[in-house]
């Protein structure tokens, strides 16, 4: 798959994210992933570790269709706790580059008041391009 970033001329640099971003491929949505492991039991009860296993599951579900982390085009984060995921910033960069590597896909993050999951801190859903 072949993708190109969009960053429009005289913008300020996005940082951890991408404007926007074009490709060509099979288009696979990914559900809202939150920070339980695949027998649905959370090993974490922090923002950074169930951010991890989020990211975790999103990638285990893009290589299952035959993606990789560079074929994931969006990111679309639902979090509960905003003052959380601000006080964490370094964390929170040093746990997606664990999972993700160096690879900033388009993003948006939305706080909301609750998920369906008591235990769940963040739910992200994914769009990956597969070749």
């Amino acid at each position: 798959m072949a993708t190109i970033t969009v960053h429009p001329k005289g913008w300020k640099p996005a940082k951890g994210y991408a404007n926007g971003m074009v490709a060509t491929g099979r288009v696979l949505f990914v559900g809202g992933q939150i920070g339980w492991n695949g027998d649905q039991e959370f090993e974490t009860h922090d923002f950074i570790g169930q951010m991890r296993q989020a990211l975790s599951n999103i990638r285990d579900v893009v290589e299952e269709a035959g993606g990789s982390i560079a074929d994931i085009t969006r990111l679309t984060w639902y979090i509960t706790d905003k003052d959380d995921y601000m006080s964490h910033q370094a964390e929170i960069g040093a746990a997606y580059r664990d999972v993700m590597g160096y690879h900033f896909p388009a993003m948006s993050m939305l706080v909301i008041t609750a998920l369906i999951e008591d235990q769940a801190l963040l739910e992200i859903e994914a769009t990956a391009v597969l070749p």
